[in-house]
């Protein structure tokens, strides 16, 4: 067993992953990761580090420099760099966005070059070319060029008009205005125009136009309140707070104009929650962190004003690096097309080779021989055969159709009209109608196999409900009376005996206003005073009316609920809370507060009444709480079995108790806590500790049951996209018990799942890699290859797994390079094979190991990965498109979607309150997630039906069309000469048969749209690949091959020896292709008709006015007159009125169809009689099924005792504002200098000490 190892090695290879945590971020560095190991690296290691920071000062890493108010400074010759030969841009980019791919000067050659990418296209260029040869050409040069023309003209349009919109998209983000330092003042300028450097202003409810530091602000302390919803999909505030020095200086204008700092800091990368730099002014260096950068996408909120200096600037903003590469998407069609063209190329070539060789050869036998054939060219058969070559690849070439790109393009630009059109996908509420916005990936809507959801904004609606509660007991939250009667309907309870009632919540339990107003029981009101208490919350009042900032939503939702039960939390200071109590106002003293952390999951706060009783009263999970509980609490199991209910009916819980504490206890805790709090090293460790002693023997008063609510339609729309066979990933950056409970709640997961975790497949992954290790041995070419699943058949399985356990278990974790002095002299052969090979047994081992977990997650009927980053979201739809083959959706409302939303074949973006950077990179994109169903069941699968039609259609018209000349070369000798007049040739596919297949493709539909909805079964087909693929493809060669040969022959058969009703004959090659041609016409257009599943008048109209069109066409280019006027290019004159005057040659037409289509006819009957479709049994019995079925929610079993799946996600990722609101930092009052506040700080706890 090879033991050797690489100088790569895994960070923390044996450390067990932790599921509260995001995993590293995606560009992290190999010095931040020894950042976490610094404790346990070895000492020479330490020195040698040491040694290399001392020698080079931020030289390493910190390469990004800025100049304050200093546009020269980025303009040094060692800030460029070389672009193109000796032109050379700065590295530091402009603060312009661009999306578009053209300007006025690059259209015309930039898209031409790509449509002349595109084989069929310059197929036909090449075959114009060859056309003007006069040696090999059979047709006019016109029969390729005005296809040709339209072609590249629809496409051309089409490209324009696509670009337009990304012009006027950019212009509008460009073009938004901010206040700029120049000349030594603010000046108004557009974004576009903002560089690296430049101080700028900033107001209230303003976009940031850039990565900025944040100098000042008009809060306390510089503090700045952003709204981070465009980056994660998250509305609640975050705020970010500048360093004391620039606080204090940094206010006025002439201050920052004459701001001269210098920054050297990381350079640009797409870590959202990251960032490490200095600031070096006034002789001093000052550490910056991404606690004090505001990031281009975030809206100023709460925030008067404040200013910022920019870091990074339009494309280097972390906002755009988390964008991801563009790539360039095609359906799945599109390949199969593009290898069935290439099939027919062979086809052509062989066809045409094989003509040649029997022209070479009738040449030898006949040609030669045959005096009134000689055209005064004395060249040899084999010369003449490659000369009709080059003639045949000109007269068969329609078997390439030039008009099949296009045709596809118009048919897809029509069905993303209708999906923008559909008024059952615009949501009113934010007036945002459903928008296509690519239109090359329709029919890929109707062939997904895999979904990848976000959960914050997708799924939920981010907002947080209060809906039921448990005290002392007591369930509340029913629809009851006064009187504890239940009743079905009931009318809301009135708050507006409540001056403080924001008349937001509805609440139908009449009985708890009851118990509230009366007050017969007081832990009621203890209740509702804890929540109104014990937040983090900050308030503002905004025309009267109270208005509240939470860390979390949750938090948000309980302090309102007490405000709307009437105990209203009004105000706080630095050390007091001030609370409206059922109208009475009372005012409390804060002594502590004991913050959340994803550690602990609680919070506490110390307060002293204004009797002088000291109480603690504190939040959290069950599973924490319960741990801390008095053994003298009577209501714990009535508490725990409420619990139980809520957590079935999929609400969010929290446990409220509380504590009596004595002066002297806490006197005695306080000295620990202010000993903890200044501790300069393992600060929060300490304080956790301190926390512990104080949050014992609580007393229970109840729990809080919130509803995370869906957004509508969501179990609905899961439960019909599950039926369509489409499997359903969430992917969220939310902890794992949220998750899991929105997993219940959608009804992605039920009561039967058999959930496994991380842990679990771990080991199962292990196992496998094991057996598949032994197996690879001396005898694994002998055994065959067999898939082992990796759970029993049957049962219901899900699979949740956090960000660590999928680095894990991946071998996705962040490596570093071990610091031991390495010899310098170079590696011999031997050892560079050895590192050679190990790499590779790396590589290998790590993609099996992905493909191990790829095939386990896909036996799961659902999987949510929680805690990962953009990066990973990527990385698992990557994953499943790469070991599945699977065609994948990607739906998300944030910029942290938009990798994966990039990644996935398709990408849609939920567009509304959450802002815009997800729907700027998707394909598609809706309001709601309910949409996705009808995009899905009803446009995809439409789409996918309709253009698998008009494939099919296509090949068939074109080989029908085109092999006449084919069948025709076996009686002309092999000359290379058509059947056909030319002009029918030029416009045979762009006017004779080209507009009922194109309305076809926009509008067939097998069964409605409502009947679509209701049988999501139907939708398999496109999953299958069942309408197209070679065996179709082929089939409808055959079908084209067999109508020329029916074509051809019968009218063959019948102009032999036949003789006209005015005695002449009609055998002639003017009226014999006249007769091919309008039996091919009408055979074409009939043959659509079978094809067309829902007819309307225009359809009906396209069909027979495309036999009229061609008729009406064919008699003015036989006309005299036209003939007169262009008289080499009409050569057919009087040819249709002396040809179709005669009855045989319209019993000729009549037959050829007849016979064409009348099998064509009988295998549909037999087919849809004896093997019919799924869509063919509904379409049958359409009138009977018109009802409507309604959807039903599964209903949850409750089980006493044995539910313990809860979520008590009710505070924010991180601390929420305890720390500001105990320092004071948020609380306006006068300014002090940082120094001042710490030594009054330290002088108070050594006078405490003292005493």
């Amino acid at each position: 067993m090879n033991t050797e190892r690489d100088s790569e090695t895994t960070f923390e290879e044996d450390s067990q992953p932790n599921d509260e945590v995001v995993p590293y971020s995606d560009d992290e560095t190999e010095d931040e990761l020894e950042d976490r190991e610094r404790a346990v690296e070895p000492e020479q290691n330490r020195v040698n580090r040491d040694a290399e920071e001392n020698r080079e000062p931020f030289k390493k890493d910190c390469t990004w420099q800025v100049k304050a108010n200093d546009r020269h400074f980025h303009e040094q010759p060692h800030f460029m760099n070389t672009k193109f030969f000796c032109i050379k841009e700065s590295k530091y980019a402009n603060n312009a966005i661009r999306t578009y791919k053209y300007n006025a000067f690059t259209f015309l050659p930039m898209n031409l070059f790509e449509q002349f990418k595109r084989a069929a296209n310059f197929y036909f260029l090449v075959l114009l070319i060859l056309q003007a040869i006069p040696q090999i050409t059979t047709l006019a040069w016109y029969t390729t060029l005005v296809p040709l023309l339209v072609v590249l003209g629809v496409t051309a349009i089409k490209d324009l008009v696509d670009d337009v919109a990304r012009h006027k998209m950019d212009n509008e983000i460009n073009n938004r205005t901010c206040e700029v330092i120049k000349d030594s003042r603010f000046k108004i300028a557009k974004w576009k125009e903002i560089q690296v450097g430049d101080v700028i202003r900033l107001k209230k409810n303003d976009f940031i136009p850039a990565d900025i530091l944040l100098l000042s602000s008009s809060e306390p302390n510089s503090l700045c309140y952003v709204e981070t919803a465009e980056l994660d999909g998250e509305t609640n505030l975050k705020f970010k707070m500048a360093l004391e020095i620039t606080h204090q200086y940094l206010q006025k204008e002439n201050s920052l104009a004459a701001f001269d700092g210098f920054i050297e800091c990381e350079e640009p990368n797409n870590r959202l929650d990251k960032f490490t730099g200095t600031l070096f002014w006034r002789n001093t260096s000052f550490p910056l962190d991404a606690d004090k950068i505001l990031l281009r996408g975030c809206v100023i909120r709460n925030t008067d004003f404040c200013h910022g200096l920019v870091i990074f600037a339009g494309a280097d903003t972390k906002i755009m690096k988390n964008s991801g590469k563009t790539r360039f998407k095609r359906t799945k069609i599109d390949y199969l097309m593009n290898y069935m063209v290439y099939t027919i190329f062979v086809v052509l070539i062989l066809l045409s080779a094989g003509l040649a060789i029997g022209h070479a050869y009738w040449e030898a036998q006949i040609g030669n021989f045959s005096w009134y054939l000689y055209d005064g060219e004395d060249a040899t058969p084999s010369y003449r055969g490659f000369l009709n070559f080059w003639g045949y690849i000109i007269v068969l070439n329609t078997l390439v159709p030039i008009s099949l790109y296009v045709s596809v393009e118009v048919i897809r630009l029509g069905q993303s009209y209708f999906i923008n059109w559909d008024l059952q996908m615009y949501y009113p509420e934010k007036d945002t109608p459903a928008k296509a916005r690519t239109t090359t990936l329709n029919e890929q809507l109707g062939q997904i196999h895999y979904i990848f959801s976000d959960k914050t904004g997708t799924l939920t609606q981010n907002i947080m409900t209060f809906k039921k509660c448990c005290i002392n007991g007591q369930i509340y939250g029913d629809h009851r009376d006064a009187s504890q009667n239940s009743h079905s309907k009931i009318e809301p309870v009135d708050f507006s005996w409540n001056m403080y009632s924001d008349g937001k919540l509805v609440f139908y339990d009449h009985y708890l206003i009851e118990q509230i107003q009366l007050g017969k029981e007081p832990e009621v009101r203890q209740f509702f005073f804890l929540l109104a208490v014990c937040h983090t919350v900050m308030v503002d009042r905004l025309d009267g009316q109270l208005n509240y900032q939470a860390a979390s939503p949750d938090e948000g939702a309980l302090v309102s609920a007490a405000r709307n039960f009437g105990f209203a939390f009004l105000t706080r200071t630095q050390n007091t809370i001030t609370i409206s109590e059922l109208g009475t106002e009372r005012t409390y003293n804060v002594l502590a507060m004991l913050d959340f952390n994803s550690d602990r999951k609680r919070m506490s706060i110390i307060v002293r009444t204004p009797e002088g009783n000291i109480r603690l009263y504190c939040k959290g999970a069950d599973t924490v709480i319960y741990e801390r509980l008095h053994r003298m609490n009577p209501m714990k199991q009535e508490t725990q079995d409420a619990l139980d209910i809520f957590a079935s009916e999929t609400l969010r819980t929290l446990c409220l108790c509380y504590k009596e504490i004595e002066e002297k206890e806490y006197e005695e805790w306080n000295k620990k806590f202010m000993a903890a709090s200044i501790a300069s090293t393992n600060r929060d460790e300490a304080l956790d500790k301190v926390y512990e002693e104080i949050e014992k023997d609580l007393i229970l008063l109840g729990a809080t049951a919130i509803e995370d609510k869906l957004q509508d339609g969501v179990p609905e729309t899961i439960s019909k996209l599950a039926k369509a066979d489409i499997k359903i990933w969430v992917l969220t950056g939310d902890k794992k018990e949220t998750a899991e409970n929105i997993g219940f709640a959608c009804e992605l997961l039920t009561e039967d799942t058999t959930i496994c975790y991380g842990e679990d497949i771990s080991a199962l992954l292990h196992t496998r890699m094991e057996n598949q290790r032994n197996r690879s041995g001396v005898y694994a070419r002998f055994v065959p290859q067999v898939h082992e699943p990796f759970f029993p058949p049957g049962g219901n399985r899900a699979l949740i797994i956090t960000g660590s356990w999928l680095n894990e278990i991946l071998l996705e974790k962040k490596t570093k390079r071990s610091k031991i002095l390495k010899l310098k002299f170079p590696r011999t052969e031997e050892e560079r094979r050895m590192r050679t090979q190990s790499k590779r047994r790396l590589e290998a081992k790590k993609e099996q190991q992905q493909q191990n977990f790829v095939d386990l997650a896909c036996e799961c009927s659902a999987v949510i990965c929680c805690r990962v980053t953009p990066k990973q979201k990527a990385m698992v739809v990557d994953l499943v498109k790469r070991y599945k083959k699977a065609i994948t959706l990607a739906i998300g409302d944030g910029a942290n979607d938009v990798n994966m939303i990039k990644t996935a074949h398709i990408g849609v973006g939920i567009s509304g309150q959450e802002g815009m950077q997800a729907v700027m990179s998707s394909d598609y994109s809706f309001a709601q997630f309910r949409y996705l169903q009808r995009l899905l069941l009803v446009h995809g699968r439409w789409s996918y039906i309709r253009m698998c039609k008009f494939l099919r259609y296509f090949f068939y018209k074109n080989f029908a069309f085109t092999l006449v000349h084919f069948w025709y070369s076996f009686f002309n000798g092999y000359s290379a000469q058509t059947a056909y007049e030319d002009w029918f040739i030029t416009l045979y596919n762009v006017l004779y048969s080209s507009l009922p297949v194109l309305l076809m493709g926009l509008l067939d539909q097998d069964v409605s749209d409502k009947l679509s909805l209701r049988f999501p079964g139907l939708y398999v087909v496109g999953q299958r690949d069942l309408l197209f693929n070679y065996r179709r493809f082929f089939v409808s060669l055959l079908h084209g091959v067999l109508t020329s040969l029916i074509l051809f022959f019968i009218p063959l058969g019948a102009y032999l020896q036949t003789v006209g009703q005015d005695g002449e004959a009609p055998s002639d090659y003017q009226s014999f292709a006249v007769t091919i041609a309008s039996a091919l016409i009408i055979t074409v257009n009939f043959q659509i008709g079978l094809d067309t599943s829902y007819w309307t008048f225009v359809n009906a109209f396209s069909i027979f006015g495309s036999i009229a069109l061609y008729f009406g066409i064919m008699f003015d280019f036989h006309s005299a007159g036209i003939h007169v006027l262009f008289p080499s290019a009409f050569q057919f004159t009087g040819t249709a009125s002396n040809a179709l005057r005669q009855p045989y040659i319209w019993l000729t037409i009549i037959l050829t169809v007849a016979v064409s289509l009348l099998p064509v006819v009988a295998i549909r009957f037999l087919s849809m009689t004896i093997w019919p479709s799924e869509s063919d049994k509904i379409q049958k019995h359409r009138k009977q099924l018109k009802a409507e079925e309604q959807w039903k929610r599964r209903q949850n079993v409750f089980r006493r005792g044995v539910s313990r799946r809860r979520s008590a996600y009710a505070f924010s990722h991180q601390r929420g504002y305890a720390d500001l609101i105990s320092s004071g930092r948020s609380i306006r009052k006068k300014r002090y200098p940082l120094d001042a506040v710490i030594a009054d700080g330290t002088a108070e706890y050594r006078r405490t000490m003292e005493s």
